[in-house]
């Protein structure tokens, strides 16, 4: 699995990375019959899609029937441009919208990849023609990490804020019912814990949970199916740069065990190895300002290696000024920062600015509430960071980025250096303000207006939970907004929200078949790309949960197909 290459070694395909839509290109392209060569720069599988969620979003796919939902081909297409605002390529939508169904068809009839649909996971712009209130977001079905074997420990850890106290694992149904305290949290969380510390062998390994969920879930069945397919995988094995001899890429230059060497592609690469949210001086050529490396919630891998070198051979890109952003969390010792995807939702928190003020609907996407946190500071200078608000009650009830409920973990139990630095307490808003160089008068007034909306069921201001995407991670238990709730109880509280990402959205320009495209739009022989290493085919939106990993492995799979010569396989 790791030979040694030579000079003359040679693969039909070369797929750069081991996120998931490099895994499901490389399975694709060997079941068309192509040998295939995966590389990794570092030394563990799985990039940006390890960490992940692991949700696909896949309009019309098989379970929307099966589920009681309905979808269409043209629904589908209709949601996507518009969503996407016109910066698409209308070949690219409809390619990705007609082929993301035959992608999964083909995953989970050939792959050991299996999902389940989520009924009432709303797309997020339910404004738009075409969205739908469920069924396009499928969530990972849990996958024994046993059949891994030693590669296990070679696979990319769950980001900690996806895991039962940092530990177990758990699907997005699971968080559902635990995140809101819903009727059979117990019962589920205990079922949970006796299966993690009842697989005793695990346990004497370490404290992994060998019960892979979300994001691992989805990466340990393809790297499964991989090893299920004898693939060559090599790890510590950075891309150099891409040759192109005739008019054509015929290869990568890598370095491999201390080796510079080249690797013959007879059909192509496949460019798949993430974006370049971890390259600083990218950042500030691209990104909205002020942006840190250091806010990020990707792994420390993505430094945009692949997009440069696809710009080296004169590769177009596009939407390089956006990202999949969420706000996030710092945590000290650990190497990125947590995202914080859905707690804002939920009943009893708010979000403010330097001047106390709140400035978006919380239980808004992440995506567009970190836009709204940009769009807040070039008004105010008062944003960047904000802060998360709540109570003791929401404190005991919920988790909050990396608090576990003080149910289960209460204050004196937390790292004693998180207490001013990852979180603020305070016997009194107007102490709270003071720790954290807030406006105590525009903190008491948003948190009074907030009470008294608790009390309507109706945020006048920003309309939290008036839609049903808002209402996905409120409580369903509070009445008569699961998403609104007082502020009350000390003492209070906040977490510092910094403008983060899962990932940067802008890179190579790709037409409908996956082809990277040179600056005057023709494609560049025998060059494909993939993944957050491609221009985004939602444009600058967040259709909906999955829409990083639906196209990702979509593409991917037109990308082997096109290699193979079968354009509409």
């Amino acid at each position: 699995m790791n030979a040694i290459a030579s000079r003359e070694e040679a693969y039909d395909v070369v797929v750069v990375g081991t996120g998931a839509g490099a895994m499901l290109t490389a399975a694709r392209a060997h079941d068309l019959g192509l040998s295939v060569l995966v590389i990794e720069k570092t030394d563990k599988y799985g990039g940006t899609s390890a960490v992940s969620g692991g949700g696909i979003w896949i309009p019309n796919n098989d379970h929307i029937a099966a589920s009681g939902g309905s979808d269409s081909i043209e629904d589908a297409k209709a949601y996507l441009v518009a969503a996407a605002k016109g910066e698409v390529a209308p070949e690219r939508i409809r390619a990705y919208v007609e082929q993301a169904p035959l992608m999964l068809r083909y995953a989970e009839e050939k792959t050991r990849m299996r999902y389940r649909a989520v009924p009432n996971y709303a797309d997020y712009y339910q404004d738009l023609p075409g969205a739908k209130l469920g069924y396009r977001t499928l969530d990972p079905l849990a996958f024994d990490g046993r059949s891994l074997g030693s590669l296990l420990s070679r696979l990319r850890e769950t980001s900690p804020t996806m895991l039962i106290f940092g530990r177990m694992g758990m699907t997005t149904f699971e968080a559902m019912t635990l995140l809101a305290r819903v009727p059979g949290w117990k019962k589920l969380a205990f079922k949970l814990g006796c299966k993690y510390w009842l697989d005793l062998p695990g346990r004497l390994r370490s404290k992994r949970d060998r019960r892979l969920t979300m994001g691992n879930a989805l990466v340990g069945s393809l790297l499964r199916s991989l090893l299920d397919r004898n693939i060559a995988i090599w790890l510590n094995t950075p891309l150099k740069s891409l040759r192109e001899e005739g008019g054509r890429v015929v290869g990568v230059q890598v370095n491999h065990q201390g080796r510079e060497l080249f690797i013959h592609a007879r059909k192509g690469v496949v460019l798949a190895a993430g974006g370049f949210e971890r390259n600083q001086q990218m950042r500030e050529q691209y990104l909205p300002k002020p942006t840190q490396t250091g806010w990020t919630a990707a792994p420390p891998c993505n430094t945009g290696d692949a997009i440069l070198a696809g710009q080296q051979l004169g590769a177009a890109v596009d939407l390089m000024q956006h990202a999949w952003w969420t706000p996030t969390v710092h945590v000290p010792g650990e190497e990125k920062q947590r995202g914080l995807f859905s707690e804002r939702a939920l009943p009893g928190c708010i979000v403010v600015n330097r001047l106390g003020k709140r400035f978006a609907n919380e239980a808004q996407d992440y995506l567009d509430f970190v836009l709204a946190m940009y769009e807040d500071h070039a008004r105010t200078k008062a944003n960047l960071p904000a802060w998360m608000i709540f109570d003791a009650n929401f404190r005991r009830k919920y988790n909050a980025g990396p608090l576990v409920s003080a149910s289960v973990m209460p204050d004196a139990l937390l790292p004693r250096d998180w207490l001013g630095n990852v979180f603020f307490r305070g016997q009194t808003l107007e102490s709270l303000a003071s720790a954290i160089g807030v406006d105590a008068a525009g903190l008491t007034d948003s948190v009074q207006r907030i009470n008294r909306y608790a009390a309507t069921g109706i945020d006048t201001d920003f309309a939290k939970g008036g839609n049903q995407y808002d209402l996905f991670y409120g409580d369903p238990t509070v009445k008569p907004n699961p998403c609104l709730g007082p502020i009350l109880k000390p003492p209070f509280y906040a977490l510092k929200l910094d403008a983060g990402e899962i990932g940067t959205k802008g890179g190579l320009v790709t037409d409908e078949f996956a082809r990277v495209l040179n600056e005057s739009g023709q494609p560049i022989v025998g060059l494909y790309a993939t993944g957050n290493t491609s221009a985004s085919v939602t444009g600058p939106s967040y259709p909906g949960a999955g829409a990083t990993l639906g196209p990702a492995l979509t593409f991917g799979f037109i990308a082997a197909n096109h290699l193979a010569g079968e354009k509409n396989a």
